[in-house]
């Protein structure tokens, strides 16, 4: 989570932040438009109230392949939402729709936060969007984003980049991970994990981690960590090193970290970092427990380790984090 998107989430209140419009147009990829639509539109109010209030604009009809979808506005409806959501674009080697880009950055003008879903930052990279920002979309179409647009930072190892109101992520599955993200920032941590688990899909995954280019991600309990890592979750709180992690994975500590590469993606101190962080984030929405037994709780040792930590990969100080992202269902515990 990136400092600039914590303050503008700080910023915003929760009736600004539940409009969604998803922007389309014929040619552009229905994967990534069923996920925004599926996360943004599926009521979920008993989770969190408001839920936001998703609709589709575009040009009537909009053909997705095989099908059609009569939208709910035309593209100039873009700039009355708070966040706009623009799926991958089929054809890279053709320009996308003018109305499309014109409405887009029109959107963007007027205080729109907008996110691109994998082929769909060609769209935002051509309505000037994503000059002089750093960016992602798909692995294999990074190449040819940077070549057509070289005002651009195409970062091809990640998953997703968050510029605070323009954000961009990278093809398919990378698109649930940006979605989620975008609720993680309006109603913090606690609520995105519900969604995620409503979803049947992984909670968290960082922006940072690579997209598995050439290793596939593999399936539920189908690889060599699938027993590591719940345990080592369920041990947060204590000193868990690599030696004690390849032990319990009965492995040596270098092929440990090969698989930890492979399966996360990053390695198994930054992934136990990750993990600590993100139980630290839950806690301080979830109880009133103090800053040192968050930290005892976490494995961070001290709260001064645990402020310096928090502070260093979320953006702000755990106080101020506990009063932006706590949650209004509440119920203060010991940890």
């Amino acid at each position: 989570m990136s400092q600039t998107s914590v303050w503008n989430a700080m910023a915003r209140t929760i009736p600004d932040m539940n409009t969604v419009a998803l922007a389309v147009t014929d040619g552009m990829l229905h994967f990534e438009l069923s996920v925004a639509y599926e996360v943004f539109s599926t009521d979920m109010t008993d989770v969190v109230d408001p839920w936001y209030s998703a609709v589709v604009c575009g040009p009537a009809p909009v053909r997705f392949g095989r099908f059609l979808i009569e939208p709910d506005h035309g593209l100039d409806h873009l700039s009355t939402a708070h966040t706009v959501i623009v799926p991958g674009w089929a054809d890279i080697n053709e320009d996308p729709p003018t109305d499309l880009v014109d409405a887009v950055r029109a959107a963007h003008e007027a205080g729109a936060r907008v996110a691109s879903l994998c082929t769909g930052a060609f769209v935002l990279a051509a309505a000037g969007l994503l000059d002089g920002r750093r960016a992602t979309t798909h692995w294999a179409h990074a190449r040819a984003l940077a070549a057509r647009y070289p005002q651009v930072t195409v970062d091809p190892d990640v998953l997703y980049v968050d510029n605070g109101s323009v954000l961009s992520s990278a093809g398919k599955a990378a698109a649930m991970d940006l979605c989620l993200h975008l609720v993680r920032l309006d109603h913090g941590s606690s609520i995105a994990n519900s969604i995620a688990r409503r979803l049947v899909v992984p909670p968290h995954r960082d922006g940072g981690q690579a997209q598995f280019v050439t290793t596939p991600a593999p399936a539920p309990k189908n690889h060599p960590l699938a027993e590591l890592l719940p345990w080592a979750i369920e041990r947060l709180d204590q000193p868990l090193t690599v030696e004690d992690l390849a032990r319990q994975a009965r492995m040596s500590s270098r092929s440990l970290s090969r698989h930890f590469r492979s399966v996360t993606g990053t390695t198994p101190l930054q992934w136990l970092l990750t993990q600590r962080i993100l139980h630290a984030q839950e806690l301080l929405e979830t109880t009133d427990s103090g800053i040192e037994t968050i930290a005892a709780a976490t494995g961070m040792g001290t709260g001064a380790s645990l402020r310096r930590h928090f502070h260093r990969t979320v953006g702000v100080p755990p106080d101020a984090y506990r009063r932006t992202f706590r949650s209004k269902a509440c119920s203060a515990g010991p940890v």
